[in-house]
Parts: C-alpha cells; sequence; structure tokens
C-alpha cells in the first residue's frame, strides 16, 4: 500500500510538472514516533506517524492489530493527508497504531494501553497539532479514555484533541455512517457527471461499518441501484436479481456469516470482482485488486471505500481497459469529513443536529467531485490521477 500510495504521488507529480523535489517533499513525513507501552508485563510497540500539517493540525486514526508497522501507518498517514486536501478540509494527515491483538486482552488492559498511549504522545498531540481519531479495532470507547487520559494531563477541556468518541462526551451526530454516506454521494455525483442513469448493479466486498452503511443508505435513498453480489471474510452470496442491504444486515447483525446467507448462489470472497455489474465497491482490505485479479474485473467503475484496495499496477491496466477507479482519498472521505466536523463543533462548544452534520457532509463532497471532474475534463486525467492532483495542488511548496 505505503509503495503504491507513492508510485501515485510521483507519477501525478511528473504529469503536473513538479520537480523531484517537490515530489520527495510530498512523499516524506514530517515526523515519526515509536515507543513501548507496558502493560500487565507485556511489552507492545506504538507507533504514531505525522505525514503533513501545511494545512492544519494531523489527522488520522489510531489502530489496535497484530501487524501494525511502519510501512502501514505511513501510508495511512500519507493518504490522509492527500485526503484532507481534496475535500478541502483545514486538516493534515497523520496514523497511529499498537501492536497487538485486543481480542487477546482485557477490557481494562485495553484501557491502560490506550491511556500510555497518550501518555506517550502528549506533547506531540492536541487541538492543534495532531487529532486522532478511532480505526481498526478501537472505537468510541476508547477515544473516550484517550481524551480522558488527555485532559487529565493538559488541563485541556475542549475534548477537541480526539475524535470519534461518544455522542455524550462530544463525539458528533452522523459519524458512525459517515464513510459509507459519503461513498453514496460521490458515487451519486460521478454517476450525475458522467450522465449515467437508470438501474445501476453492484457487486461490494466487505460487509463491516462502512460497506453496510453504504448498502443501507444506497437501498434508502437510491432504489434504482441494485446489489446484486456482496462477501465478507467467509464468502457471500450473488443475485442478480437483487439482493436486500436491510435482511443481509438484520443476517449479519444477529452473528450469520454471508456464506451462509439463505438467498442467492454461493460466492467467494476472492471471487466476487469478477461479478457482473456496473460498479464494484471494494469494502474490505487493501491490496483486493492486483496485476494478477485486475483482468476479472467486468464493472466499469471500481468505487474504492476501503483504504488502498487497488494496486498501482492494477490501477494502470485498468485504465487501459477504461475501466476508473473512484479513488479512495475521495471516495471514502465521508469519516475524516464528520471527524474535522465534530473538531469544530468541539472547539466552538456546540453540538449539531444529525442533519445539519449530514448537509455540510454533502457540501464538502459536492464541492470536493466538482473540483476533480473539472481536472479530468480540462487535463484528459483519469478520476484517480484527477483526485491526486487537486490534493497535490494544495500541498506543493
Amino acid at each position: 500500500m505505503l509503495d503504491s500510495a507513492r508510485k501515485f504521488i510521483r507519477s501525478t507529480g511528473q504529469k503536473l510538472g513538479l520537480s523531484d523535489e517537490q515530489i520527495e517533499q510530498l512523499i516524506n513525513t514530517d515526523a515519526e514516533h515509536n515507543f513501548e507501552i507496558e502493560v500487565e508485563g507485556n511489552k507492545y510497540h506504538a507507533f504514531r506517524v505525522q505525514h503533513n500539517n501545511k494545512r492544519g493540525p494531523y489527522k488520522g486514526g489510531i489502530r489496535f492489530h497484530p501487524q501494525v508497522d511502519y510501512d502501514e501507518v505511513r501510508a495511512l498517514a500519507t493518504l490522509m493527508s492527500f485526503k484532507t486536501a481534496v475535500v478541502g478540509i483545514p486538516m493534515g494527515g497523520g496514523k497511529g497504531g499498537v501492536a497487538i491483538n485486543p481480542k487477546e486482552l482485557s477490557e481494562e488492559a485495553l484501557e491502560q494501553i490506550s491511556r500510555q498511549y497518550v501518555r506517550g504522545l502528549k506533547d506531540h498531540i492536541g487541538p492543534d497539532k495532531d487529532v486522532p481519531a478511532p480505526d481498526v479495532n478501537t472505537n468510541a470507547k476508547t477515544m473516550d479514555w484517550m481524551v480522558d487520559e488527555y485532559e487529565k494531563l493538559t488541563g485541556d477541556k475542549t475534548k477537541a484533541a480526539f475524535t470519534g468518541k461518544s455522542i455524550d462526551n462530544g463525539g458528533s451526530l452522523g459519524r458512525d455512517a459517515a464513510t459509507g454516506r459519503g461513498g453514496v454521494i460521490v458515487l451519486r455525483e460521478i454517476l450525475n457527471k458522467l450522465s449515467i442513469s437508470g438501474e445501476q448493479t453492484y457487486a461490494m466486498q466487505g460487509w463491516g461499518n462502512v460497506g453496510s452503511f453504504f448498502a443501507l443508505i444506497a437501498e434508502k435513498e437510491h432504489p434504482d441501484w441494485k446489489l446484486v453480489a456482496v462477501t465478507d471474510s467467509s464468502g457471500g452470496v450473488q443475485d442478480a436479481a437483487g439482493l436486500s442491504a436491510h435482511e443481509i444486515d438484520k443476517f449479519k447483525k444477529a452473528g450469520g456469516k454471508l456464506a451462509d446467507f439463505k438467498q442467492g448462489e454461493k460466492i467467494s470472497d476472492t471471487d466476487i470482482v469478477g461479478v457482473k455489474a456496473d460498479v464494484l465497491v471494494l469494502a474490505a482490505l487493501e491490496n483486493a485488486l492486483t496485476n494478477d485479479n485486475q483482468t476479472n474485473v467486468k464493472a466499469r467503475l471500481v468505487l474504492e471505500m476501503a483504504n488502498g484496495p487497488v494496486t498501482y499496477d492494477a490501477y494502470e491496466k485498468l485504465a487501459e481497459r477504461g475501466v476508473q477507479c473512484l479513488p479512495d482519498i475521495l471516495a471514502n472521505s465521508g469519516g475524516v469529513i464528520v471527524s474535522y466536523l465534530e473538531w469544530v463543533q468541539n472547539k466552538a462548544g456546540e453540538h449539531w443536529p444529525e442533519d445539519k452534520v449530514n448537509r455540510e457532509l454533502q457540501n464538502h463532497l459536492v464541492k470536493a467531485v466538482d473540483n476533480v471532474y473539472t481536472r479530468v475534463q480540462k487535463d484528459g486525467f483519469t478520476f484517480k490521477e484527477a483526485a491526486f492532483a487537486e490534493a497535490i495542488s494544495k500541498l506543493v511548496s
């Protein structure tokens, strides 16, 4: 993912006529923090990468996962800088993590780890320095622990040092659905730009927070979009007649695996990329489409709802075939936009109703898609190139 992100930056920067020095400035990180956390006699590696704060305080999640390492965190911090820039919010890019398996730890241990993480970074984070958020295996409770620890250490009572908090602790309404909702808005706007109307079929890999909200909101707001295939890590189902997002969500919340869903024909998680559909929605893991399997794609649009789901080599081959990748830095930016809106509310001591949050989210994304599409038309760029070009124009020195 880091290699692909850097290739996208380099290739787009070269097309924009940037010097090698300017491109390296876009790629290099500002600061990298690495320390150990000790809980119950065990030591864990902790990371925070701060990529670029030219536009405002660093912004990005904290993940608890045994495979967290510097390359992954660098890639995600880099993508966040470009994500905040392309959607025009005044924040930069950062990412962090702790190399643990939270399933093996008690809640008490996770709270200690969360609080120690804040202690290790106290001088490097804060409302106007670096504003972390939840990510893989972290949630509102994690952020509540962290913001409480930060307040104890610094006396800051704004709660603006972290976003993704619980609603009662300064969190924003609309945050849980924001990334999925944002993907629906981006796809809608791009279909309109391309003058594509009528029934649209889509296949989706991944039924986590992002994928489920995408499908549920799409089903409610765009009845002419038909979900024809869906998978989770267990596998899934396909049905050309259409699948109900509501029924799937009910089944999943009851503990079901999509491989066991009663409707449709069984399909593997890897085979979904080859399903016949207008749009392929990638809402699971990075590197889902590679040079090895991109030839299977039958969709004309690939919506990147996960971070880095298409490798650079796969993207090039898809572009040659006229398949457009709608880039992660635009498509899945709804989460960071509403995190930014939470930060704004905290700084002002306000708490907005959900409809206002959703309106602000839509306003940011409609404007961002307009800017990206202008570059597609003016420069002959793909959507992916145009999104990186739009971000670069706001980040380059």
